[in-house]
């Protein structure tokens, strides 16, 4: 009898400590969610190495763009535990905190001086909210921004050089100014050679539109709006602000057939195609036009900084995330280290050479960062003049909206821009009266 019960006992405190165990090894694991793309993938490479130190096995969750708001907040509002970390848009830092699906990580940010570590604009839009109020719960991680790809060979073409010159009076070189990218766009817009001056971000069904207007808009001048005081009417319908939107309308004059529903695949596309002169995407995208695999003209690919408006301004609307703990994940603690070791100046730099975006001042500004890829200089002059759009917890429905307005002028030429913006700025007094921000 004391046999059998000392084997019983013994397999109990097998079964406990096989628990105990697994246990533990769950607690030595972090997931992270994000979009399917390829920052992703040099996050799970930089996990690998986080690993490999520490023992703590980092799986980066994805899901493709289109489902990874709605999978990402369905998850927080079930309060569920799926993930530890989430690398969420910068807009979603009003729902995130609010909403308590976020850890305030005030504390850790101020230990660390990340305000002084990080780029100013990634600390104010990827981490701060409400703005200016000190409260952090996010740390800047993909830095992004919308920069322009082009031709170089059509450019540096001889003929085109003396053409350009006897029409506009200057020359022909990647445009520093607005009025420059309009009409070098007008200036290769031949659509009997199939060839065309630009492609721009048209869709309407998340932020594309808005990217791409606010790109001109902040440039001009503009602004959407008083972020402290959610005052839009003289911001937003400006006359810096018509003559942003009257510009974007004609830049869109000068874009390939079929391009009024386009994203970072399709303007990606108008080089590797080689369908237009010159083409916005966010940074994110470039790397992979400098692939020949998959840009037949990756040796005679450019870039350049978002140019500057007619007074001088020279802005670029923001891409790119932060990470943030997620408020129900049961490794709080677990998380918090990796951050740690996620700021450290090394792991920056090694994100870097993976191919991230880093936002440390730091690497941002060494030579060596600089000169590593052939935009990495207009990547790093971008991330030191971002905005973004609002990130209060109605965002959706403002960004709705403005596709609503600006969409059919755009596209359609439906209305005058004037009148486009006066009726956005109603829309957005309602939704923020309705929210309790304005009276």
């Amino acid at each position: 009898m004391r046999k059998t019960m000392t084997s019983v006992l013994a397999g109990v405190g097998l079964i406990l400590a096989c628990g105990t165990s697994i246990v533990h090894a769950q607690d030595k694991e972090l997931t992270i969610f994000w979009a399917e793309w390829d920052p992703a993938n040099y996050l799970q490479e930089l996990g690998n190495e986080y690993e490999k130190e520490t023992g703590v096995k980092i799986t980066v969750e994805t899901t493709p763009w289109a489902d990874f708001q709605t999978k990402a907040f369905t998850e927080f509002n079930a309060h569920g535990d799926a993930y530890d970390l989430v690398v969420g848009d910068s807009q979603w830092l009003g729902a995130g905190s609010s909403g308590g699906h976020y850890v305030d990580l005030t504390d850790f940010f101020n230990e660390h001086k990340l305000s002084d570590v990080m780029a100013p604009a990634t600390v104010k839009y990827y981490a701060e909210y409400p703005g200016n109020s000190g409260k952090y719960w996010a740390i800047p991680l993909e830095g992004d921004a919308v920069g322009w790809s082009y031709r170089k060979d059509w450019f540096e073409d001889p003929k085109e050089m003396e053409a350009f010159k006897a029409k506009y009076g200057y020359d022909l070189a990647p445009p520093k100014t607005f009025k420059e990218l309009r009409d070098i766009a007008e200036f290769f817009h031949r659509p009997d050679e199939k060839r065309y001056g630009i492609a721009i971000y048209t869709d309407n069904s998340y932020d594309a539109m808005a990217m791409g207007f606010e790109n001109a808009l902040f440039s001009y001048g503009g602004d959407l709006g008083d972020y402290s005081t959610y005052k839009v009417d003289g911001f937003i319908n400006s006359d810096k602000a018509v003559a942003a939107l009257e510009m974007y309308k004609e830049l869109y004059s000068f874009t390939p057939p079929g391009w009024a529903k386009t994203f970072f695949v399709e303007d990606n596309q108008a080089i590797t195609e080689g369908l237009a002169a010159m083409s916005m995407n966010y940074f994110a995208f470039l790397p992979s036009l400098l692939n020949e695999s998959t840009n037949p003209y990756a040796k005679v690919t450019g870039f350049f900084a978002n140019p500057a408006g007619p007074d001088g301004d020279q802005f670029a609307a923001l891409g790119g995330q932060g990470i943030s703990i997620v408020s129900y994940s049961q490794k709080q603690e677990e998380a918090m280290k990796f951050l740690e070791w996620f700021i450290k100046d090394e792991t920056q730099q090694k994100w870097a050479d993976l191919g991230g975006y880093t936002c440390s001042q730091a690497v941002l500004k060494s030579e060596a960062f600089q000169n590593a890829t052939p935009y990495n200089k207009a990547f790093y002059e971008t991330m030191f003049k971002v905005k973004d759009f609002w990130a209060v917890p109605e965002y959706a429905e403002l960004l709705q909206q403005l596709n609503q307005r600006v969409y059919p002028y755009v596209v359609g030429g439906e209305g005058q821009a004037k009148d486009v913006l006066n009726a956005l700025a109603e829309d957005w007094n309602g939704t923020f009266k309705k929210y309790g921000r304005t009276q």
